[in-house]
């Protein structure tokens, strides 16, 4: 039946020779409802939500919603609000009125002009232009004493844009702020400041932790868009091992993953790619320059994945340029894989992730008995590794890489999604070793999302001897073919 209403409105468009307004097909107005209902139930009913969309685009970059707008209606034109009100649990779209100069350049946007669209597709109950709030009571609130003061809940904290994860833009704005010839403050504090200035009875309240709890649980068409976004992934990284030789350059393996994501549907990355050969780039464990030259006896870590319909994923894996492991790479590296298939093998819902890796550090113990250390300090680094961690129960994932939305507070519920990241190092050596997954909790227990892409160390040999990747350089001047 939608899909025949998505035909009909289509159709509609056309015969008035309009082009289709773009609008997201992954979740169903019906979804968003369900998300505004825990949000009322949430914030009560003497308290408003107002979230503000990203604004206009400033050059030729791709035009991306912020991950919480989104998250809420799924809407992409810039400059619109959304108002979630408690106390009569409906929900009001604020849309710019239709500008039909800039259609001309980028197309067609959902606007004012499309009510009856905006309110069939997000599920809002009205919608209203934008222009109304510059003189409208669009808050709604008496002119009169009220018995119990209007809470206005709106974000505190940064929204989250391409390849943004809160904590990074946190500190970026922080640097903005404390320039002492620049010093603006955070898009989302000037919002919180017109709404105290505009509406002083009001009390001001943080959305952000309300959202955190609703982002925290994925819903099946979540991660069904994040297990998608990892087969990408993995299948990119897949490309760069095949594609690998010594004498490349690091960015010549990020271009093959790269291709893969974009001929696979993803227009954004989820992060810059991290490609990185021998040990002091791959040291770093942010490293993002991408220009060093392979050499034979080096590993190369790629940690990287795409933006796929706003959803990432956080895989890493780390080959043997030669296609060969040296000893002591494959005794670092087998470690480290045993930790980590340990951890994945216990996940299930109903227990904390501490449980989780007390029960692996016991299952380690035979594999310690049986490994032969090369150095009292590689054992000392695997040790460490098992007794606290090493990261192997990282961040969420979801709309972002470092996504919001704790899920190690308590027991482990179906739907969180995570990175498991176990990373072994070695400070006096620069040795950092590490392998990463994202998982996501089910019912019975535990699927990873890139349990196809190649982790045995035999078998990332064979895959990097066997070669046949698509990698492609044209040496300087006129490509071969070119006009003489």
């Amino acid at each position: 039946m939608r899909h025949f209403v998505i035909v009909a409105l289509a159709a509609a468009l056309t015969l008035r020779g309009q082009s289709q307004p773009w609008y997201q097909s992954d979740f169903p107005a019906d979804e968003f409802k369900a998300r505004w209902t825990k949000l009322y139930d949430k914030i009560g009913d003497q308290a408003v939500a107002v979230l503000q969309g990203v604004s206009m685009t400033a050059g030729f970059n791709m035009p991306r919603q912020n991950n919480e707008f989104y998250y809420l209606c799924g809407l992409e034109t810039p400059h619109s609000y959304l108002l979630l009100d408690g106390r009569s649990r409906k929900a009001t779209l604020f849309v710019p009125p239709r500008n039909r100069r800039l259609e001309a350049a980028e197309g067609r946007v959902l606007s004012a002009e499309d009510s009856a669209q905006l309110k069939m597709l997000t599920g809002a109950d009205e919608v209203q232009d934008t222009e109304f709030m510059r003189t409208g009571n669009w808050l709604n609130i008496a002119a009169g004493r009220q018995q119990a003061p209007l809470t206005i809940y709106t974000l505190l904290s940064p929204g989250e844009g391409t390849a943004q994860s809160r904590f990074e833009l946190i500190g970026a704005n922080t640097a903005i702020l404390n320039d002492a010839w620049d010093g603006r403050i955070p898009r989302e504090m000037q919002f919180a400041s017109m709404l105290v200035t505009r509406f002083p009875r009001a009390k001001l309240a943080d959305l952000t932790p309300v959202l955190d709890a609703l982002r925290s649980v994925k819903s099946p068409r979540e991660v069904s868009l994040i297990k998608r976004a990892s087969q990408i992934a993995g299948q990119g990284i897949l490309e760069a091992m095949k594609s690998t030789r010594s004498g490349m350059t690091e960015y010549e393996l990020d271009a093959a993953a790269r291709y893969v994501f974009l001929v696979n549907g993803a227009r954004l990355e989820g992060y810059r790619s991290i490609t990185a050969a021998g040990t002091a780039n791959i040291w770093n464990a942010h490293y993002y320059r991408n220009m060093a030259k392979l050499d034979g006896g080096q590993l190369v870590l790629m940690d990287f994945a795409p933006d796929y319909r706003y959803y990432t994923s956080d895989v890493t894996r780390m080959w043997p340029v030669s296609g060969k492991y040296s000893a002591v790479q494959r005794e670092l590296l087998q470690f480290v894989l045993e930790y980590r298939n340990a951890i994945i093998k216990r996940i299930r819902p109903g227990v904390t992730a501490k449980q989780i890796m007390d029960e692996a550090k016991l299952a380690m113990e035979p594999v310690f008995a049986r490994t032969k250390f090369s150095k009292p300090a590689y054992e000392g680094a695997a040790r460490e590794l098992v007794d606290r961690g090493g990261g192997v129960f990282s961040h969420p994932v979801g709309l972002a890489v470092h996504d919001d939305g704790p899920y190690n507070g308590g027991p482990l519920k179906p739907g969180h999604v995570f990175s498991i990241d176990p990373q072994l190092r070695v400070p006096d050596e620069n040795l950092y070793i590490r392998y990463e997954d994202v998982v996501a909790v089910t019912e019975t227990g535990v699927e990873n999302f890139t349990d196809f892409l190649a982790s045995e160390l035999d078998d990332m040999e064979k895959i990097v001897q066997t070669g046949g990747g698509m990698v492609q350089k044209f040496p300087p001047g006129p490509p071969s073919g070119a006009k003489k």
